[in-house]
C-alpha cells in the first residue's frame, strides 16, 4: 500500500513538473517567505550576478535553475515537508541520481525556542525528513548525509516569528561548497 502510495505521488509531481509554462505566469512557491503566505522575488542583494560562470554551465548556481534554491521551511515544532517544496526536491533528487559523483549534506536547523538538545534532535529529524523525501524521489540515499546545527547557524538574527520562521529549514549543500 505504501509504494502504492509513493508512486501515486511521483506520478503527480511528475505531471506537474510536465505542464507548458510557456503561456502562463506559474507561483514558485519556494521563493514564498515563511510566515508570509506570499511569494516574494529575491531581491538584487540575493541574487548572483549572471556571469559565464553561473549560467548555462552550471544548473547549481544558475539563478534560474531550481536547483539553486536550496531551502525547505517548517513549521513550528514540525518536520514535516510540506507539499509546496515536493518540486524543489523532485529537482534535487533528480539531479543526484544523474550525477553521480555528487555527495551532499542536509543541514538540519531550528529557531531558538526550546533547549538545546531539542532543537539539536528537532534539526536533525529535519534534515532525516527531507532526506527521505529526496530518496523517494529517487536520489541515492547513501550519498545524502543529514546533520543538525539546531539554534546554532541562525539565517535571520531577530527575536520575532517572522526571524523564527526564517531559521527554522533544512539547507541542501553539495560537495565543494
Amino acid at each position: 500500500m505504501k509504494n502504492l502510495v509513493v508512486c501515486a505521488l511521483v506520478a503527480l509531481a511528475v505531471a506537474g513538473c510536465a505542464k507548458d509554462t510557456s503561456q502562463a505566469q506559474i507561483e514558485d512557491r519556494s521563493t514564498a517567505r515563511p510566515g508570509t503566505g506570499t511569494t516574494q522575488l529575491p531581491s538584487t542583494s540575493q541574487t548572483r550576478p549572471t556571469t559565464p560562470e553561473n549560467v548555462g554551465g552550471n544548473p547549481l548556481t544558475d539563478p534560474s535553475s531550481p536547483l539553486s534554491k536550496r531551502s525547505v521551511y517548517f513549521d513550528f515544532d514540525s518536520n514535516e515537508v510540506k507539499d509546496e517544496y515536493r518540486g524543489l526536491l523532485q529537482a534535487h533528487a533528480r539531479y543526484i541520481a544523474d550525477h553521480r559523483e555528487q555527495r551532499v549534506r542536509i543541514e538540519g536547523n531550528t529557531d531558538e525556542r526550546g533547549s538545546r538538545e531539542y532543537n539539536l534532535a528537532l534539526g536533525q529529524r529535519r534534515a532525516e525528513a527531507v532526506k527521505r523525501v529526496m530518496t523517494v524521489l529517487g536520489a541515492d540515499g547513501n550519498r545524502i548525509e543529514t546533520t543538525s546545527y539546531g539554534e546554532e547557524k541562525p539565517r535571520s538574527q531577530g527575536h520575532d516569528e517572522a526571524a523564527w520562521a526564517e531559521n527554522r529549514r533544512a539547507d541542501i549543500r553539495y560537495g565543494g561548497e
